[in-house]
């Protein structure tokens, strides 16, 4: 059995534990709030350009451009969004694993050299170049997470739409974590380019951005949110489509200015998402911490009880039967 003194020293160093992870958990509450409002800030924007996006290609069957045609896959690139920083549970591996996954599966089909990744967040870049992957660094994908801005986005996108346009690339994948609420974050694989525009407009749009607080009822408080709204018979907004377009200068002109922004948009709301998950997830795991060091606090102090009057009673029998013995 340890000792008094190993007790306190256990106890004084998981206070010490405690102290840190109760201030992680703090300091990633603060930054998925200021995460959550970068998102709602880009949402009116988001929604605005899928619904002109939605009622243009509606009503024009013509509307068509080379950035949203399939054709054979000779050569995939994969855009993966991890974290610069670890202590958020299972963010990181689970990206990773994926990734990996998703590689080796192109792997098979097209050879190692007909895969790129490009990886952003340090975490990632680490593991893929550890691999041996084909990884094209991007000059500020350490930045990008630390400070989540749309210009690199647009960068980024530009630079893998040309290499679509010319032929270098026939695929572009995204994987992330899409953040819905503080304690729901879907780890995420979807096609960006050629961008399939009913996929794009049919995703999930749902999110809960009011609250930080990681419970199971926030958790499920889409899904109720959702059967609320099918119990009363209210659903969201249906605005109607303008079926008389008067296209100027043309519809390439066009075309090429709306699908340029939707990809913009894609990477960046990838972005955020990410970001957003990865404090999310830090919160989390710091929580958990911070329950444990208080469990394990418990248990000691009750040890630390247990043995400090078990060595009271020792000293008290020794004093009787030395008074008995005189």
């Amino acid at each position: 059995m340890p000792s008094l003194k190993e007790i306190k020293g256990r106890i004084a160093s998981v206070n010490s534990t405690r102290k840190i992870t109760s201030a992680m958990k703090m300091v990633a509450s603060s930054k998925l709030h200021h995460a959550q409002v970068a998102i709602q800030n880009m949402l009116p924007y988001e929604t605005l350009l899928e619904h002109i996006l939605k009622s243009f290609l509606a009503a024009e069957a013509e509307a068509q451009t080379i950035y949203d045609q399939e054709r054979p896959v000779k050569r995939v690139a994969l855009v993966v969004f991890a974290s610069n920083s670890s202590l958020c549970g299972g963010f990181n591996a689970n990206v990773i694993k994926l990734m990996q996954q998703t590689v080796n599966a192109y792997k098979e089909q097209l050879g190692a050299d007909n895969v790129e990744v490009y990886p952003i967040g340090r975490k990632v870049m680490e593991k893929a170049t550890k691999l041996g992957y084909n990884v094209k660094a991007i000059e500020q994908c350490c930045s990008m997470v630390d400070h989540p801005s749309a210009t690199p986005c647009i960068d980024l996108a530009m630079a893998l739409g040309a290499r679509f346009a010319k032929g270098e690339i026939d695929k572009v994948e995204l994987i992330y974590h899409h953040f819905k609420s503080a304690g729901s974050q879907i780890l995420t694989r979807k096609t960006f380019l050629p961008i399939d525009i009913e996929t794009e407009l049919e995703r999930d749009h749902e999110r809960d951005l009011t609250t930080n607080i990681v419970t199971k009822k926030a958790q499920d408080y889409l899904k109720q949110r959702g059967k609320r709204k099918s119990e009363r018979g209210e659903g969201e907004e249906t605005k109607p489509l303008n079926d008389n377009f008067i296209v100027e200068p043309d519809m390439d002109t066009v075309l090429s200015q709306l699908i340029p922004k939707l990809a913009h948009l894609m990477l960046y709301t990838a972005l955020l998402d990410s970001v957003a998950s990865e404090h999310a997830a830090r919160m989390v795991a710091m929580q958990t911490a911070t329950d444990n060091a208080d469990e394990l606090l418990r248990q000691l102090n009750l040890q630390y009880n247990k043995s400090r009057q078990q060595a009271i009673t020792s000293e008290l029998l020794d004093i009787v039967g030395g008074s008995v013995n005189n």
